[in-house]
């Protein structure tokens, strides 16, 4: 186990991405162009996308139900958790909900460097995982708005939004409490038009593509991958030095949640019958946390909730630690469960 961590620890994404946290904790000029880091970001998407449309054309329908129904079973559950977990700790109810749509929705980097860490140990896993990935990114968002808007129902009638409140309120969620704007602003975000656009076209046009995108979209993607990594070290520097000042039950959140809900992803891929490698991914994705779609939609949606506060502990804390030590920990625990079951 301690090899493999080691190994995860010293390869060139990690250590690049130190690199770039190092510059940013220094406070170096070394900078990356706004226009490149988006770029980058659209390259990965897109790629992720077309990859895992090309594997899902090879499986048929009834092999994805579950892995699916799994992925947004989960994309429901833990924010739901997540938001009661915090009212109880005194955290207000607009940032409970932010936090919790940024840590129910996932990480498309983190997922990318997981399955990077898979392929270099040589663990298998399914294809399909970048489909699971798109059907995790919108429930959380959609689920933890619903139930603010279902706390600001409660106040308009003149009871207090509390962890109490959650108990008696959240059940009775209806489609009325959704903002249709909302949804439509989440589904055509660049990170979910991307991803489920590429998956799209991958499925589409099946495996005859892949010699179409090879040159591109899969052999430079690791060395993009990297170069994208330094980008977020510089920027998880600044995150870290903000997510410094939080409450230190929100630093604690950040530090647990990838390991306690990676697990439970862990064991959703073991129950959705995944492959040792697929449920590792299933709890990579689990752990992470979202940076691009959710806060992208919180900043309209939730504009009373600090983006410093949800993005400094995804980016400053969790996202750092997914890489070091989340990923590894999800392999040994996939390793570990079906070695017992």
């Amino acid at each position: 186990m301690s090899d493999i961590l080691i190994s995860n620890i010293i390869s060139p994404a990690v250590l690049v991405f130190m690199l770039g946290l190092a510059a940013s904790l220094l406070k170096s000029d070394l900078a990356v162009p706004k226009g490149l880091s988006d770029s980058l970001s659209i390259y990965l998407l897109l790629a992720i996308g077309l990859k895992g449309g090309i594997e899902l054309s090879k499986y048929p329908v009834t092999e994805l139900v579950k892995p699916l129904l799994g992925g947004v079973l989960l994309g429901c559950f833990i924010p739901l958790v997540t938001i009661l977990f915090l009212l109880k700790r005194n955290i207000d109810e607009y940032h409970a909900v932010a936090i919790a749509a940024t840590y129910g929705s996932v990480s498309i980097v983190t997922y990318g460097a997981g399955a990077d860490f898979l392929q270099g140990t040589g663990v298998p896993y399914e294809g399909f995982m970048s489909a699971v990935v798109a059907v995790m990114e919108v429930p959380a968002i959609m689920i933890s708005l619903m139930v603010l808007n279902a706390f600001k129902s409660g106040t308009s009638t003149g009871k207090q939004a509390s962890s109490a409140t959650f108990h008696s309120r959240w059940i009775p969620v209806s489609m009325k409490h959704v903002d249709l704007r909302i949804v439509r602003e989440t589904l055509i975000s660049k990170s979910i038009l991307l991803l489920l656009g590429g998956l799209l076209i991958g499925w589409a046009c099946g495996v005859e593509a892949r010699s179409v995108i090879q040159p591109l979209f899969i052999d430079l993607y690791r060395g993009v991958l990297i170069l994208f990594l330094l980008t977020m070290g510089i920027v998880c520097g600044a995150q870290l030095r903000e997510a410094g000042t939080k409450n230190s039950a929100l630093i604690g959140f950040a530090l647990l949640a990838p390991l306690v809900y990676g697990l439970l992803g862990v064991l959703c891929g073991k129950w959705t019958g995944l492959s040792l490698g697929g449920a590792a991914l299933m709890g990579v994705l689990s752990g992470s946390a979202s940076y691009i779609a959710a806060p992208a939609a919180l900043r309209s949606a939730v504009p009373q909730a600090n983006p410093s506060t949800y993005l400094g502990l995804a980016l400053g804390i969790t996202f750092p630690l997914n890489l070091s030590i989340g990923i590894p920990f999800n392999y040994f625990a996939a390793k570990l469960i079906y070695s017992i079951f």
